[in-house]
Order: C-alpha cells, then sequence, then structure tokens
C-alpha cells in the first residue's frame, strides 16, 4: 500500500470558529474549505475539521509539542479555548504539558521539550 497523505479529522458544530482557532493559535494555512470539511495544515501535519459536529467534548490525541507551555495556554484561553489540567512545574523543570480543549470540544494537548 502506498499511503498518499495523512490527516488527522475532528469535528465542529461551528467550523468557522473551529478554522480560525487553529488558524490563529497555532499558525495554521487553509488548504481546502468547503461545506463540508477544511484541511488546516499546522507544521506539516494536516487537521481535517468536519462539519456537523454536535460540540461535546472528545479526547483526539493531538499533542502541539511548543516551547512555551504557559504562553501557549494562554493563547488558547485567549482564542475560545479552555484548560481542563493547568500547566504545572515538574522536576524542578518549566511546565511541559497543558491540557486544553478548543472552542469545539475538541481535546488536545500542549507540551513542551523536555531537557531530558
Amino acid at each position: 500500500m502506498t499511503v498518499e497523505r495523512l490527516k488527522y479529522v475532528i469535528w465542529a458544530a461551528d467550523m468557522q470558529r473551529a478554522v480560525a482557532f487553529y488558524v490563529n493559535v497555532f499558525g495554521g494555512k487553509v488548504l481546502k474549505h468547503n461545506e463540508h470539511i477544511a484541511e488546516v495544515e499546522i507544521a506539516g501535519g494536516v487537521i481535517g475539521i468536519h462539519g456537523g459536529g454536535e460540540g461535546l467534548r472528545t479526547w483526539t490525541g493531538l499533542n502541539f509539542q511548543v516551547s512555551d507551555v504557559i504562553a501557549g495556554a494562554a493563547e488558547v484561553i485567549a482564542a475560545g479555548g479552555q484548560l481542563t489540567r493547568e500547566p504545572e512545574p515538574e522536576d524542578n523543570e518549566p511546565p511541559h504539558l497543558a491540557m486544553c480543549m478548543d472552542p469545539e470540544g475538541n481535546e488536545i494537548m500542549l507540551t513542551r521539550k523536555r531537557g531530558r
């Protein structure tokens, strides 16, 4: 089998709001957008955002590695997202993890590369 492309699809009750969130917070580039699905490229990966979602809280497994988890979490909140777990220091290092939720209820993680 030859894989042509890999993308991860999430659901959105408000696709416009979801696209804006991933473009504005993570610097995504819209590759495709129609009434049913949008595709947003972030750091070489593609997220498909499918309309028709119910806006329910859903774990996605999406992880965004950022240089500063605290600043990233603040950006998620400013863009209408939420924190489900505050970033906390661990092993005498700055926080390396924040559990977040986009405005559509999709749970995502922010992580920082650890020193070890």
